[in-house]
């Protein structure tokens, strides 16, 4: 399925009522951006896919390598004419039709997403972006929270809850009530020259944007990083509060409750992130 600025160019058969992600949320995904011809971070993007399929038990082909994979999107690309334009790109994996809650076997299908994108880089959009936690429901503090699997009922229930709200975004704890992520995005907040975010370990989504900008900080001695559980109390005590993911690279929160925040820290390390996006 390709989809360019909202307009369908080529369309797949409906999904089977069989299909196991349809029926069973049994499929894992990823997300990655795509500009100037080629794939950023394509490398870690990959490797993550693979090490989701293989918690997921599900059976990889020896032919599912990262240039067959490359070129598979690549081909999807170029048949649809969109080259020369930015694109994220979702590949989803699910097993084969078959079986209920116990697969019949392990073996894959996979579909390729294609959504047109505005910008080629990754920006902060200073726009008003308020944020509040989201209490209904907790994630898992274990390995499968840190999956980007398409069982995500959690992040759509906080989402209608957000836009009923007139939020831009929430944050969710885990079931120890303590904070995880953004609804769509990871965490990281600031506190002078500190930047702090939630471990992989407390159930947080391992996110490459939030790799590499980890990896980005840890090489300058601008700022320290930490990386440990943060309690719902110290959001409001923080300098700066962002999120980052692989469609929007970083975008600053302007609000929760009370407190305004600034984007100072968040516009350095754009930089830095778009440096390594460009030599990557």
């Amino acid at each position: 399925m390709i989809n360019y600025n909202g307009e369908i160019q080529q369309t797949t058969p409906a999904i089977s009522a069989k299909n196991r992600g349809f029926l069973y949320g049994d499929s894992v995904f990823d997300l990655v951006k795509y500009v100037e011809g080629k794939f950023l971070f394509w490398e870690e993007h990959y490797l993550r896919l693979m090490a989701t399929m293989r918690i997921a038990r599900m059976d990889i082909p020896n032919s599912f390598t990262l240039e067959f994979l490359e070129n598979e999107i690549q081909k999807t690309i170029q048949a649809n004419s969109l080259s020369a334009k930015p694109l994220l790109i979702r590949t989803t994996i699910t097993r084969k039709e078959g079986g209920g809650y116990t697969p019949e076997n392990q073996d894959i299908n996979y579909c390729i997403d294609i959504d047109g994108i505005t910008t080629p880089f990754y920006q902060n959009l200073n726009i008003p972006y308020e944020v509040e936690l989201f209490r209904d429901y907790y994630t898992q503090t274990d390995l499968l929270s840190t999956l980007n699997s398409t069982n995500r009922l959690l992040n759509i229930i906080g989402s209608v809850f957000a836009r009923e709200n007139d939020y831009q975004n929430c944050i969710l704890m885990n079931t120890n009530k303590n904070v995880v992520s953004f609804l769509d995005g990871n965490i990281f907040l600031v506190f002078g020259n500190e930047i702090v975010t939630p471990p992989l370990s407390d159930g947080v989504p391992n996110g490459i944007t939030r790799k590499k900008l980890i990896e980005a900080i840890r090489k300058t001695n601008d700022f320290t990083l930490e990386e440990r559980t943060v309690s719902p109390f110290e959001l409001q005590k923080a300098d700066e509060l962002f999120l980052t993911n692989t469609r929007e690279g970083i975008q600053s929160v302007s609000k929760y409750r009370k407190k305004e925040f600034t984007n100072t820290t968040a516009i350095k390390l754009l930089g830095k992130l778009n440096t390594l996006a460009r030599l990557g």
